[in-house]
């Protein structure tokens, strides 16, 4: 049930997307026909904007895909991210608090920079540091480094990232 609500916004905002691609596309194509340059120009540039968006909303819904794929997966392991983190009585997380568990979760990727599960608790931290653009960015980069290991896993040529050393010296 927690799923569907938080699709549902999603859904929502994609159909209503849609709606507004089928108007504009009348729109520019009558422009384009108009054959003066300004309609023309007008024209493209109403018909590139929604391509745009629709990059990124495509762009954004595949990550989210992917990053509750990582979330079931962890899930599944009981490795998920906690949030231990004191709070003011507001709900806001302890600044100094993020801050030191941020420094701890980067040493651990530095550390380990091809296990896409601390890149996974990288973006938390960076997210409970209030940096989500990072946050973003090290999903993103999570999410790169499970797919090329699940496909070179596939092929045979990599141990999971849970093997032990005794597994992974073997490939």
């Amino acid at each position: 049930m927690r799923q569907f609500k938080a699709i549902t916004p999603v859904v929502l905002v994609t159909v209503l997307l849609a709606i507004y691609l089928w108007a504009v596309t009348g729109s520019a194509i009558a422009l384009i026909k108009t054959g003066e340059w300004h309609g023309i120009g007008i024209g493209v540039a109403v018909l590139a904007l929604p391509v745009i968006v629709v990059f990124f909303v495509m762009r954004e819904l595949m990550l989210a895909s992917r990053v509750q794929a990582m979330a079931n997966e962890l899930a599944r392991l009981d490795e998920l991210p906690k949030d231990e983190l004191p709070r003011s009585p507001g709900g806001r997380i302890d600044r100094k608090a993020a801050d030191e568990a941020f420094l701890h979760v980067r040493e651990v990727v530095a550390e380990d920079p091809e296990n896409w599960k601390n890149w996974y608790n990288l973006a938390f931290a960076y997210e409970a540091a209030g940096d989500r653009s990072r946050a973003r960015q090290s999903l993103r980069k999570a999410a790169a480094i499970r797919r090329t290991q699940r496909s070179e896993r596939g092929a045979g040529t990599v141990a999971p990232a849970n093997a032990g050393p005794e597994q992974q010296s073997d490939q």
